[in-house]
């Protein structure tokens, strides 16, 4: 079994940054994909930022030049590096990960961001 465990939410004022990690453990042979989702209030999940292994990384447009995402193979993790955060950034964060051909999502964690 894998599990993926976040981190790193929190409260932020616009303009700031804030970084997620999240994390696999278990019995990891292979991740493919390590992406991060976003939930806000009464809206429906959106792909924020996506990184193959192959080493491409895509964004949602509302994102690009602000969030960066970044893998560390040794250490099964993923990172969402955010920057010049905006009020609209607030949601519920989570990662996604395919490993060994299955996917995993990590529990979610809340980042608001205050104007």
């Amino acid at each position: 079994q894998v599990r993926l465990v976040e981190s790193g939410g929190g409260l932020a004022q616009a303009g700031g940054s804030l970084r997620l990690s999240c994390a696999a453990s278990g019995s990891i042979f292979r991740i493919n994909t390590m992406d991060w989702l976003r939930q806000a209030p009464g809206k429906q999940r959106e792909l924020v930022a996506a990184s193959t292994s192959g080493g491409s990384a895509n964004y949602a447009d509302s994102v690009k030049g602000r969030f960066t995402i970044s893998r560390d193979i040794a250490k099964n993790t993923v990172y969402l590096q955010m920057t010049s955060l905006k009020p609209e950034d607030t949601a519920v964060y989570y990662c996604r990960m395919v490993v060994n051909s299955r996917e995993y999502w990590g529990q979610g964690t809340q980042v608001t961001v205050s104007s």
